[in-house]
């Protein structure tokens, strides 16, 4: 579970994730999460990785509007015709797939009614805590003490916006979404604080400039980034590669400033070239994302494969030497050097095997993996 705070310090990193080639592209595995339950009326009639398509034959177009969201869309019920009582929006990306939804509450839910959901808060740390000013917000003053908490699945982050949490809780806007995307359906970004301090027909509240981020790389990118990863790593689905590789390229051509995004989004559509068979375009990428970021321990190990597939065994023996370097408990990286050397270097390739196994002893991810290396093990040896 990624939380706001780190997310907004160093976003870069909890939001790119991992991919490995050769080793799998699932979605990371995460650790023990904080409890998720929740009895208010929050996405009851759609789920997030829905088709706009299925939304829409639930919900008329009498009873929402349309925008654009990005690349996608975003589709909005008023308060007055959503089940939750809230603003609904709901955001699909531009293949047609709900990706996030945003409830907001302007005058404040009480949650006293909601013993589930104050339960569920109740065991969450705040992850950023501070002042905001409600015009709407139905209490003694505008000005309240808000906090955000996160929760969520494995693939899922869900954020609550609260006032008043110790003593009356009161639910100001909550955003459900699959993880990849999770930068962009904060609370705490400044344009979703503006709908709670100046919702629509309604009275402007004081605009706190210091208060809400905004993101330093474009909209576009980042958006393209995230349906990047969707794709690749199949929160939707299947894995759709073609898809993923028409993400990256666009977030790439859109105009990543920062050298960390810019280099995994090229590492990125490197993986997903090599997936597509497109190996020389694969290694084109891989170089580009270490020409802008060294040493990085996967995109070497990822471009070690590539040589490797490409005939050049020495050249990928070498990068995956350089990996293990840089991070010697790399497990694939391992691996993939005791494949590579079987034939060459039997002795060598039985230390990286052994090597390999007491790294992952115990990981569940690993059994079938673990289970070859078993029998090469013993083939080794005899």
């Amino acid at each position: 579970m990624t939380f706001l705070w780190s997310l907004i310090s160093s976003g870069v990193l909890l939001a790119l994730g991992l991919v490995i080639v050769g080793c799998g592209s699932d979605a990371p595995i995460r650790p023990p999460l904080p409890p998720s339950e929740t009895d208010l009326v929050l996405l009851a009639s759609t789920a997030l990785c829905e088709h706009k398509a299925d939304f829409l034959t639930k919900h008329s177009s009498s009873m929402h509007t349309a925008s654009d969201w990005g690349s996608g869309q975003e589709l909005t019920i008023p308060m007055e015709r959503s089940a939750s009582h809230g603003q609904e929006s709901y955001f699909f990306d531009e293949d047609g797939v709900l990706v996030g939804a945003l409830f907001t509450f302007p005058r404040g839910l009480d949650l006293h009614p909601y013993s589930v959901l104050r339960h569920t808060l109740s065991q969450l740390k705040p992850s950023l805590e501070f002042y905001l000013n409600v015009a709407q917000l139905e209490t003694r003053t505008n000005m309240e003490s808000s906090a955000l908490l996160e929760t969520g699945d494995e693939k899922s982050t869900t954020q609550y916006l609260v006032t008043s949490l110790r003593d009356r809780p009161t639910l100001l806007q909550a955003s459900f979404t699959i993880d990849p995307y999770v930068r962009l359906f904060s609370p705490y970004r400044r344009e979703f604080l503006d709908r709670l301090r100046n919702p629509a027909g309604g009275k402007g509240g004081q605009n706190i400039e210091s208060q809400g981020f905004e993101d330093k790389e474009p909209f576009s990118s980042l958006q393209q980034f995230a349906r990047g990863q969707t794709a690749q790593l199949a929160y939707c689905g299947e894995k759709n590669y073609d898809i993923a590789a028409d993400a990256y390229q666009k977030s790439i051509a859109s105009g990543f400033t920062n050298t960390v995004w810019l280099a995994e989004a090229h590492h990125k559509l490197g993986v997903a070239w090599q997936v597509k068979g497109q190996r020389e375009k694969a290694k084109a990428e891989l170089l580009q994302s270490l020409v802008l970021r060294p040493n990085i321990p996967e995109v070497l190990n990822n471009l070690g494969t590539i040589e490797v597939q490409l005939g050049d065994t020495a050249a990928g023996v070498s990068l995956f030497e350089k990996a293990i370097v840089l991070r010697p408990n790399y497990a694939r990286a391992r691996y993939n050097l005791a494949e590579a050397t079987e034939t060459t270097n039997p002795k060598r390739a039985l230390s990286e095997y052994e090597t390999y196994l007491a790294i992952v002893e115990g990981i569940p991810e690993e059994a079938d993996r673990i289970a070859h290396v078993k029998e090469r093990v013993k083939v080794l040896k005899q």
